[in-house]
């Protein structure tokens, strides 16, 4: 019988070992390459004064780290947001969540940049992510709550918690383009956020984002059997025994939780949640207490890469780690699309 620990899956190997290389790739190119050798001796030797350890230290480990982290959450909120929503094309956008912590993000670097004389730029970080928390959860129970309106005495179809999602999603995104279009001089600046980057990211944001990405997705992983459960449909669920209303609110509020966070540092990047579940379904199978971690480990791989090309590609200057993200994740999505539509026919 094989052993049932599965996160130690032989299956995994791979992905371990693509993301070990590709945070070693990551690390590696930059404005300022650094050999192997140099990265071995910085590594060993951090307190060493030279030019080597401020880049390692301060520019390149940061922002690999930050860039798998990120990966790892939207991977792990996607995996969650497919298997609650029963649908493969689900990921952190689908109910509003990445939306609406953009909203509240944008509302804080509004206030941050009318309040610079009192806040310093330690403080800035997690103004920030309670701002994404803030907004993300909001819309959330706006869509919890016009689904029950629209479902009382009986559990909120799937369908109308989607659609509840993308109306409250085109709500926020027209408010972040109004604050836009009212704040000429922030308008680079929310831009480029919006897009998403790691630029001029540091150990700060890890610290403030990191443990909330790292619980949010140790609860989804706890979360595997009734996610495994929902998957099978309402009524199955219902039939072995599960409370299908307080699990389905545990799942989304921790993948919400999860997406905030990630939004909060990065800024918004979308479709690695929808690419990162998927091909670790070829490995990992359907079951989520495989699917979670598999889906941890490849969205960290895929986002160093990202990012890894966005600041390489046309060095010295930096492609937003978003864009690369969709150029990604477009003809991914459309494979989908049209396998749905051939089966389906």
């Amino acid at each position: 019988m094989q052993p049932r620990i599965p996160f130690l899956t032989w299956r995994f190997l791979p992905l371990l070992a693509g993301l070990l290389i590709a945070l070693l790739v990551g690390i590696h190119f930059g404005a300022v390459s650094l050999s192997f050798e140099q990265i071995w001796q910085g590594l060993w030797h951090p307190a060493e004064e030279s030019y080597i350890n401020t880049i390692l230290w301060q520019i390149r480990l940061p922002r690999v780290i930050l860039a798998a982290c990120v990966g790892g959450g939207l991977a792990v909120a996607g995996a969650a947001f497919q298997g609650v929503f029963r649908n493969p094309l689900a990921d952190p956008f689908v109910i509003g969540a990445s939306s609406g912590a953009a909203l509240g993000a944008t509302l804080a670097l509004l206030w941050i940049a009318g309040s610079i004389t009192v806040i310093t730029a330690t403080w800035q970080i997690p103004w920030l992510i309670l701002a994404a928390f803030a907004g993300a959860l909001l819309v959330v129970c706006g869509v919890f709550l016009i689904a029950s309106l629209s479902s009382i005495g009986r559990s909120a179809p799937l369908l109308t918690l989607i659609l509840a999602g993308m109306a409250l999603s085109s709500f926020t995104g027209a408010l972040v383009s109004l604050i836009m279009f009212l704040n000429h001089e922030m308008l680079t600046t929310i831009f480029s956020w919006l897009l998403g980057s790691f630029s001029g990211r540091h150990w700060n944001e890890i610290v403030m984002a990191g443990p909330v990405i790292l619980c949010s997705g140790g609860l989804l992983w706890l979360l595997s059997r009734p996610l495994d459960l929902l998957s099978f449909g309402d009524e199955t669920a219902q039939t072995l025994g599960l409370s299908i209303a307080k699990f389905r609110m545990l799942i989304l509020v921790a993948a919400t939780f999860c997406t905030a966070a990630c939004v909060a540092v990065s800024g918004v990047i979308g479709f690695l949640g929808l690419m990162a579940p998927h091909m670790t379904r070829i490995l990992s199978g359907p079951r989520h207490g495989l699917l979670i971690p598999g889906s941890c480990l490849l969205g960290a791989t895929l986002m160093v890469i990202a990012d890894t090309l966005a600041r390489t590609v046309i060095a010295p200057a930096e492609i937003p780690v978003g864009v690369v993200t969709a150029l990604m994740g477009c003809p991914f999505f459309l494979f989908l699309l049209l396998s749905r539509g051939q089966q389906s026919g």
